[in-house]
């Protein structure tokens, strides 16, 4: 129960950077557009994140400027989602190969503009601070593992979760947005705009696994370098675990989140020192693909995901 308790904390920070780019894959993928980009989205919002941080803290304190960065960092991480929703619905091109060549501009993207704006390439922030919320925090075992040494972005992802499972399954905008990720073109028959609606699919997508990649930056890893060590993959494999259905989605992540905070606090623990550090490391990673495996025939992908649709002009 001990180190169930020090690594609650933990994984509940790596969970929400997860969690939340798992809901922009969410938006995305259920108005039809498969988002392989949003690791690169995050990478970009990872950056944006501490450069503001870097560049803002002296003239207008930290905390300002981390508001600023995540803030800054969904914007860019709608942008550069742009790219895909642009190639996708106005290109036809294959979605699979623009996320990916997405993913490839971002790493090198980063790591360029670094180098150009503060001259390296890896740039190391201070980490948003934690906090114990007053009375709850004192509450025997959930307290503990909720209400102690909390981000200020945890609670702020949580309040999008339910906000997202509101719009998406009992708003008119998350009903036009399923029929178009189900059957566009009974969609497009009853009028809904179907290009507009997955636009605005892939930009909500963009936002929020910009930010998720501001809040990764910003709380467990305290860096920019370019990378993000694989967790929009992570979160597309939550996805898909959650079937696309937001509090499933929040579960799975919070089992990959417990899976990467094994792999990164194992030295914490002696019964763990006799396996190689290595196969530790490739732990949270060989779990996502078994996961993919063994759930992989009785996945159920939105219908139109990905498909070609003659978009009216």
């Amino acid at each position: 129960m001990s180190m169930f308790f020090t690594m609650a904390p933990y994984a509940v920070a790596y969970t929400i950077p997860i969690l939340i780019t798992a809901l922009g894959g969410m938006f995305a993928e259920r108005s039809g557009i498969i988002n392989i980009a949003l690791d690169g989205i995050m990478i970009i919002g990872a950056l944006t994140g501490v450069l503001s941080v870097t560049l803002l803290a002296d003239a207008c304190g930290s905390a300002a400027a981390a508001a600023a960065g995540i803030l800054l960092a969904v914007l860019m991480g709608m942008l550069f989602s742009l790219l895909l929703a642009f190639a996708s619905v106005h290109l036809n091109a294959d979605q699979t190969i623009c996320g990916t060549a997405l993913n490839l501009m971002a790493a090198a993207l980063s790591v360029y503009l670094s180098r150009q704006i503060v001259g390296v390439s890896i740039i190391i922030v201070n980490s948003l601070p934690r906090f114990d919320i007053p009375l709850l925090s004192s509450i025997p075992i959930i307290g503990q593992v909720l209400f102690q040494k909390s981000y200020v972005t945890t609670w702020l992802v949580l309040a999008l979760t339910v906000l997202s499972w509101y719009v998406m399954e009992r708003t008119p905008f998350g009903l036009r947005l399923r029929a178009c990720g189900e059957y566009p073109e009974a969609a497009e028959a009853a009028g809904i705009h179907v290009a507009g609606i997955r636009y605005t699919g892939v930009l909500i997508s963009g936002a929020f696994a910009g930010l998720g990649g501001a809040v990764y930056a910003l709380t467990v890893a305290g860096q920019s370098t370019g990378n993000v060590n694989g967790l929009g993959f992570v979160a597309l494999a939550g996805l898909i675990f959650g079937q696309w259905r937001t509090f499933r989605v929040l579960v799975s992540t919070l089992f990959f989140g417990f899976a990467l905070t094994v792999a990164q606090i194992s030295t914490l623990w002696p019964s763990l020192s006799a396996i190689p550090p290595l196969f530790l490391k490739i732990f949270p990673y060989a779990i996502t693909l078994l996961v993919l495996v063994f759930s992989s025939k009785s996945s159920r992908a939105p219908r139109a995901e990905g498909k070609y649709f003659a978009y009216k002009k």
